[in-house]
C-alpha cells in the first residue's frame, strides 16, 4: 500500500500512529488483520501482487475467520437434522414445530442436545410433532431393517 492509503486508514489513529509512516503501516496491518471485514479485501485478493506476502497472509487468515462462523453454523444444523432423522422428522419440519410451540432454543445448544442428551432431545422432538397434528406428510416414521436379510 502507498503512503496515502495508509495515512488514510490510519487517519484516527492516537498519536504518532497517525503522523509517522513506520508505525503507521504496522498498526493498519495490524487494525486490518483484525477487522472482521476490511475495506480493501476483495483488492487483495484480486490483485496479491501488490501488497507484502505478510499482509495477503494474514488477509487469509482473516477469510478462514469469516468462513468458520459458516461452517460451524453448518455442522449444528447437520447433528440437528441426523438426531431428528432418528426420530422420524426432518429438520426443517422439526425446527418450523419448534416455532410454532414458541420454543425457542438456538442451533448450538440444540446440535448439544442432539449429541449428549438424547432423552431430553427426544421430547423436544415430540413437542414439535405435536405441533402438527394429524398431519401425515410431515412427520414419517423411521424404516425399520430387518438385520437377518441384511447380507454381509
Amino acid at each position: 500500500m502507498n503512503k496515502n492509503k495508509i495515512f488514510k486508514l490510519a487517519k484516527r489513529f492516537r498519536g504518532r500512529a497517525k503522523n509517522c509512516i513506520r508505525i503507521a503501516r504496522e498498526r493498519v496491518e495490524k487494525a486490518l488483520y483484525k477487522s472482521f471485514f476490511s475495506p480493501y479485501s476483495f483488492r487483495l485478493v484480486h490483485r496479491p501482487s501488490l501488497i507484502l506476502f505478510v499482509v495477503f497472509s494474514k488477509f487469509l487468515v482473516l477469510l478462514h475467520r469469516r468462513n468458520k462462523k459458516r461452517d460451524i453454523r453448518s455442522l449444528w444444523i447437520q447433528r440437528i437434522n441426523a438426531g431428528t432423522r432418528q426420530h422420524g422428522v426432518n429438520y426443517g419440519n422439526f425446527m418450523h414445530g419448534l416455532l410454532k410451540e414458541s420454543f425457542h432454543l438456538n442451533r448450538k445448544v440444540l446440535s448439544e442436545k442432539s449429541m449428549h442428551e438424547p432423552y431430553s432431545f427426544k421430547a423436544l422432538v415430540d413437542m414439535s410433532r405435536n405441533a402438527f397434528p394429524g398431519n401425515k406428510n410431515v412427520v414419517h416414521r423411521p424404516r425399520k431393517v430387518d438385520i437377518s436379510s441384511v447380507n454381509v
